[in-house]
Order: structure tokens, then sequence, then C-alpha cells
């Protein structure tokens, strides 16, 4: 089951709720986000992906961040359609969106897909759409510099063998590329770079709607190639910042069978982690 319009657990002594409250639910209380939570498709109903989304939730509950999902009033941004060719269907899904978030008065939003960030952020605006929207990994390190997220002494991560994998839109499509390193370098981690990495990255191979096809012939997979970059680099642990960047990795992982050796965690997941959420 998704996250969006449910209610999740956090894991505490008091195995307290954590509550993920809907616009709608706010709004109706006079009420409205700081910032809009938005999802995603992969976030919502990816059985991986939603663990990366319990964490968002657990570090903006933890900072005390107002914050609101529309739930089941969310939609796909329509970056799949989009990238697929299908511009008439992805302007449909756009449209939709926009009516709903300007409806709210939605001003900033966060996702934890770049796909979603990219599209909100640099295709709605010529369609109505303007907001200021930021990825996970911007508004995890913007927390840090506030002083409002702080790991624990001797947290699970340090010193640690860490590579960071940039997704094509987050990095080379919008320039996001220290963010996500800031935030591993404050956890006093061992950095290690892929010898492709920032704007020499390589895609993982699920970006431009290659996520739901299958792959054309060729002498390799993408996310073969890549994750013989991420062995190469010796590092225990590949950071990803991107729902499919996770899922072509850990593809990866488990046909070099290294499962054992390597493990693939969001940065939001790590960060949950070293903050003890």
């Amino acid at each position: 089951m998704g996250v969006r319009g449910i209610e999740i657990k956090k894991k505490t002594t008091m195995e307290n709720q954590l509550h993920i409250p809907t616009v709608a639910e706010l709004m109706a209380k006079g009420e409205s986000p700081e910032i809009l939570f938005w999802v995603g498709c992969a976030g919502s109903f990816d059985e991986r992906a939603q663990r990366i989304t319990r964490d968002i939730c657990k570090i903006l509950a933890h900072v005390g961040l107002r914050y609101a999902i529309l739930g089941t009033e969310e939609n796909c941004t329509g970056d799949p359609a989009k990238r697929a060719g299908n511009e008439f269907l992805f302007q449909m899904q756009a449209m939709m969106n926009i009516e709903i978030l300007n409806g709210y008065e939605i001003k900033k939003i966060v996702t934890a897909c770049p796909h979603c960030f990219n599209t909100l952020k640099n295709e709605y605006p010529s369609l109505g759409g303007n907001y200021e929207v930021i990825h996970h990994t911007q508004l995890i390190q913007s927390l840090i510099d506030e002083g409002k997220l702080r790991p624990d002494d001797g947290h699970i991560f340090k010193g640690k063998k860490i590579t960071y994998h940039d997704p094509c839109y987050l990095g080379r499509a919008n320039d996001v590329y220290d963010a996500p390193r800031e935030i591993l370098e404050s956890l006093d981690v061992q950095l290690t770079e892929l010898k492709r990495c920032r704007s020499n990255g390589l895609c993982c191979g699920a970006g431009g709607a290659q996520m739901f096809k299958e792959p054309e012939k060729g002498n390799k997979d993408v996310n073969i190639e890549r994750i013989e970059d991420v062995i190469e680099s010796n590092a225990e642990i590949v950071a990803a910042a991107c729902p499919f960047c996770m899922t072509m990795l850990r593809d990866g992982v488990k046909v070099k069978e290294k499962e054992q050796e390597i493990q693939v965690l969001d940065i939001a997941e790590i960060t949950a982690r070293a903050n003890g959420l």
C-alpha cells in the first residue's frame, strides 16, 4: 500500500504514530503547509521507494516542518509520457496537477524524484504552474546548515566508504551536484568518487522513459556498466538520490552477486539512520 493518505509507524520506543497529513486535511482546519511533499509514483507504489518516502517524512516531522502531501489528489507529473513522446498525455496530466496545486495556493514543493523535480521545476511554468521546487537532498542539506539535523555520535555510517551516483535529471539537467555530497561529508564518511561522476556521470539506464521498457539489444546493459564503476570504487555503500537509479543500481548489484558487499541506500535513508530516526 502506498503512502498517499495513510499513516505509517515511526520506529521509536513509544511506537508513536507518524501521521502524514494531506493538504485537504490541513485546509479543513484552516491551516496550510509550509511545504508540499510531492511523493511521486515510485514513492507511492514501489515497495522499495516507499521506504525512502517514510524516511523523508520522519525527517520533516523531526525538524518540525509543517508539511503535507496531496494524497489521492496527486497524479503522475507526466514525465514518462513526455519523454516517451506523448506530449498530449503529458499536458493533460500536467494541467490536472496544476489546477489542484494552484487551487491550494501551493508555493513550495519538495520531491525525492529527480524526474518529478525536473518536470515540476522546468516544464510546469509554461503551463501556468509556478512553484519553488527543491529536491530532497537540497532540503536536507539546508536543514543541516541550519543546525536542525545533527548525526548521532558513533552513527553506523561513520568511517564507511561510500560513493555517490549522480542522477541525470538532478545533476546534468539541473546542476545539483554538491548538496548530496555535502550531506555525506557531514556524516564523517569516506566519500569516494566514481570514475564517471558529476557532469561526466553515467546514466543508470532508466531515464527518458527507459524505466518502462526493455532495453535495446547491445553488448551490455547500462546499469551493469554503472555497477562495475561502483565495484571498482571498492565502496561499501552506493548512495542514490532517485528511485529509478535505486532500482537500476540494486538490479546491477544482484546481477553481479554483490548483495553482501554493496548496499544501495538513498541519501534520505542514510540521513534518517545517522540521526537515529
